[in-house]
Order: structure tokens, then sequence, then C-alpha cells
């Protein structure tokens, strides 16, 4: 197939266009695909150059099987995927290769995403041995460099991973991560499973790092005050499609689709007995999360949402701007 550039604002490194990916449901004794699973539908982003994109959400919308969408680790089913100006979305394996360098990915599980028989040397250098022509002496010192960079000692690439405490292997990963020094991170829960002591350490680690390496992330979380520490701006994500998008003091401080306001309200605040933080009316949400192989008509959300009408079980809400660049997918602003 050949690679297509398509012409987008300076500015923007990731621009994701009406991109679905349904997984096929078979059944029957001849395994025929009676259904799909919509795990992402239709969804369309952009993210600026250098700037952090969060994307929250319920376990279940779609999050990271959108983000390995986006790195071509999972093939879209439909829509478009352009990284730096570049159509990525159908290349093949051979074709979006001299592409890998320049995107990668830190995921939750740092112990499951590390092979536990590689020292750290050889975790961190294997990267370059598939994408540069370095030689060993330079693959090492590239090797320290970024090693000491997230904040372990140069003596610590000749350990092993389970010598190592969590917050540790998570800056391994983050280092194998950067070695070739990419333009755009997925970060995939990446503080999730840390103490939270050790989660605001490796998030400021990762904004220290975007600063020097000018780097572009994906931020991906299910927890709102971790998104709101690292994000410029914030997508909320329901059963496979987003909802609301807007600059992260816009969307905190006013956010308008019932699903985000839920969502924050669930943020633990600390009584301090100060004005200075506002508390919200908790609002719970009743129900579970319908199923992405059968969800809602109309809006997915107004199953569980406390202000649904009529209209919400006939028509789909598109997302529409409401503030500046603050764009929401809700009948109740249209």
């Amino acid at each position: 197939m050949t690679m297509n550039t398509f012409e987008v604002p300076q500015d923007v490194l990731v621009d994701v266009r009406n991109v679905k990916k349904y997984f096929p449901i078979k059944g029957g004794i001849l395994k025929r695909t009676i259904g799909h699973l919509k795990a992402v539908d239709d969804i369309s982003f952009h993210i600026l150059k250098g700037e952090t994109l969060g994307i929250v959400g319920e376990s279940g919308s779609g999050k990271s099987t959108l983000g390995r969408v986006i790195l071509r680790l999972l093939d879209p089913t439909a829509g478009s995927i352009y990284f730096n100006g570049t159509d990525i979305s159908y290349l093949n394996r051979k074709e979006i290769r001299p592409h890998r360098r320049d995107m990668q990915i830190v995921f939750q599980d740092s112990f499951a995403s590390l092979n536990s028989k590689m020292s750290v040397a050889e975790l961190v250098e294997e990267p370059l041995l598939v994408q540069t022509k370095l030689s060993k002496s330079e693959r090492r010192e590239a090797a320290v460099e970024i090693i000491e960079k997230v904040g372990l000692r140069a003596d610590d690439r000749l350990k092993y991973p389970h010598e190592f405490s969590g917050g540790q292997r998570q800056r391994i990963s983050i280092a194998r991560a950067l070695i070739t020094r990419p333009k755009f991170v997925i970060c995939d829960e990446p503080v999730s499973a840390l103490d939270v002591s050790i989660q605001a350490q490796v998030l400021n680690l990762m904004k220290d790092l975007q600063d020097d390496l000018g780097l572009t992330y994906l931020f991906i979380a299910h927890d709102l005050s971790v998104v709101k520490h690292i994000s410029n701006r914030v997508a909320v994500m329901y059963l496979g499609r987003i909802v609301e998008i807007a600059d992260k003091k816009s969307l905190y401080d006013n956010a308008y689709h019932p699903y985000t306001q839920a969502l924050l309200t669930s943020i633990p605040v600390i009584d301090n007995n100060s004005d200075a933080t506002p508390r919200r009316t908790k609002i719970k949400l009743t129900g579970d999360l319908p199923s992405p192989a059968d969800p809602p008509s109309g809006c997915t959300f107004r199953t569980r949402c406390p202000l649904a009408h009529d209209r919400c079980s006939i028509e789909r809400p598109e997302l529409k701007e409401k503030d500046n660049g603050h764009v929401v997918a809700c009948h109740l602003y249209t």
C-alpha cells in the first residue's frame, strides 16, 4: 500500500478521524460472525505537538483499544489515523516500521511488559537493535543516558526486573519507550498500579521528560485526579465513543455531560475545612456499563443518565461545540 501524506496544520501531530474498531463475535457450529463488539465506535480528535491529551472513562469504555489502534498494534475497522501528516491507517508491517521509533507505549503492568529473563541493559537497548544501526558501544551509551534520565543509576542496567520496586520498574519501562527518542508516547494507565506517593513521582518525571525531550502524550486513565495533574486537554469516553472534550480547566470547572459530571464527583476531596475546593454533590450512576456488543439505541449513556428523555432513546447525539474548544455530545445542549 502506498503511503499518503495528508495536509494537516503544522502543530498537529496525531489526527484521528472517524476511527472504529469492531471485534467479530463468532457463534454456532461453523463459528460464523453473528455480531460485533464495538470497542471503538466512530472517534475523532487531534493531539497537538508537545501537548498531553488525557483519555478518561470507566473500565470497558474502549480507552486501551483506542490507544492500540492509534499505534497500529491493532488494525482499525474503519476511519483514518494521520501521524505527523502521514496516513498510517492501513500500512502493512514493512510500511509502518519506519514510524515505530517515533511512536511508543508505556503499559500499566511494568512487570508483565518487561521480560524477566533480560537485564535492564538488554531491555532498554533492544529497541535500538531493531530500529537503528548503532554500534554496541553507542547503544550502551544511549542506554546509560536514558536510564539516568529516568532517575535510576547507571549500574542498575546490570540488574533484572524482579530486583526493583514497582515504581522503579515503571521507570525502566519509560526508559525503554524513550530510548529511540520518539515524538509520541501513549501512556496506558502507567501509574494505576502504584502507590499514591509513587504515582506523583512518576507523573512528575513524565512531565519533566516531556519538557526536556519535546514529547507528545496520549495519557489513558480512569482516575480523573491523575489525568488533571498531567493533561492539557481531556477527552471523556463512554462505551466506545467520546462524549466530551475540553481543555483541563474548562472540563474540571464546568463539565457539561452528565457522565463527566458523575465521574468528577467520584474524585475524593480531602476535608481541610477550606473553602478553596468546593465540594460537588455526589452523583451515583445506576446500573452497569452496557455491553459494547449490544449498546443502547440513541445515546448509549441514556440507560444510566438521570436526565434522559424521549429523544435520547431515538437519536444519537453528535459532538458539538458548546464553548470555545469545549465540545459535548448531549441532547441537553442541542
